[in-house]
């Protein structure tokens, strides 16, 4: 059963919110709906997001990125956790019938410049921090008994 939605969001909706998405996702499973949007939604995922996820078993291929006002007033927001410094300054204060609003920024990967390798270097980084950080999510929401 689900509880409520637990919304990433990010500038671009491109990188960091929907490597942590897809992470909610698969901890979560049908315990609560998860969902990633930006602020300036960018045109598609980041192709080095794909790459990096797929490295963990993880399928993004047929994500795109949203506009967080697809969520604004319509869905019923548990958690809201901001995962960049510039979402944070753009996105509402409050957002209506939240419980939790988490702000955890992480680095940019896209912002890397440098050889294929360096970037995918800086992209994995920032995946695996994403990983560790929403498996505390999830743990600090069972340990509330929002999900089972």
């Amino acid at each position: 059963m689900s509880r409520g939605l637990f919304l990433v969001l990010c500038t671009h909706n491109s990188c960091r919110s929907q490597m942590a998405e897809a992470f909610l996702r698969s901890r979560l499973g049908e315990r609560m709906s998860v969902a990633s949007a930006g602020t300036e939604p960018g045109d598609a995922v980041d192709p080095l997001t794909v790459e990096v996820m797929a490295e963990k078993g993880l399928d993004l291929r047929d994500h795109r990125p949203s506009h967080y006002r697809e969520f604004l007033g319509k869905a019923a927001v548990h958690t809201v956790a901001i995962v960049c410094d510039r979402a944070g300054a753009t996105c509402p204060t409050t957002w209506p019938g939240a419980l939790r609003r988490i702000e955890s920024p992480f680095d940019d990967p896209a912002a890397v410049r440098g050889s294929r390798e360096e970037r995918l270097a800086a992209f994995r980084a920032v995946r695996d921090a994403i990983d560790a950080r929403t498996a505390e999510w999830v743990a600090e929401l069972e340990g509330l008994g929002v999900v089972g």
